[in-house]
């Protein structure tokens, strides 16, 4: 278990992009789930829209990311490195997210081969899915 404090030793993400609260589960290099919680307090609410709030797409896949770039540069091998956006593919919404929900962020790398890997992930909302995605990425020195 990683609060955010712990979060941010790992990722360069700060306030107000960082996008992952808490990790419960980690298995370096192979699978993390984070939590982020979502309040109306969320600068990106003031305009994506008034009076329907709702979390912009692009934020839920930019915090898969946050989560899964947690579980890669966790391992000694990737410590204090940057883990970037190589490509994402697949990505469906399936629910909105407002204020008030709780996202669990689960996050599988399905290949990692040097600094270049791809991670299957998914954030629900209780149990329902919102968002799925494949997510590519390379990680620089």
């Amino acid at each position: 278990m990683m609060n955010a404090e712990e979060i941010m030793q790992i990722i360069p993400h700060r306030y107000p992009f960082l996008l992952v609260d808490k990790v419960i589960e980690l298995e370096e290099g192979k699978r993390v789930v984070g939590i982020k919680n979502v309040t109306i307090n969320e600068p990106f609410f003031q305009g994506h829209f008034p009076g329907r709030p709702v979390m912009p797409g692009v934020l839920i896949i930019e915090a898969m990311a946050q989560v899964g770039a947690v579980g890669i540069l966790k391992m000694p091998e990737y410590k204090e490195k940057l883990a970037l956006f190589a490509g994402i593919d697949k990505a469906r919404f399936r629910r909105q997210i407002v204020p008030g929900d709780q996202l669990r962020i689960e996050v599988e790398v399905v290949k990692l081969k040097g600094k270049v890997g791809k991670c299957e992930a998914k954030a629900y909302v209780g149990e329902e899915l919102a968002c799925e995605a494949q997510l590519m990425f390379a990680v620089e020195k």
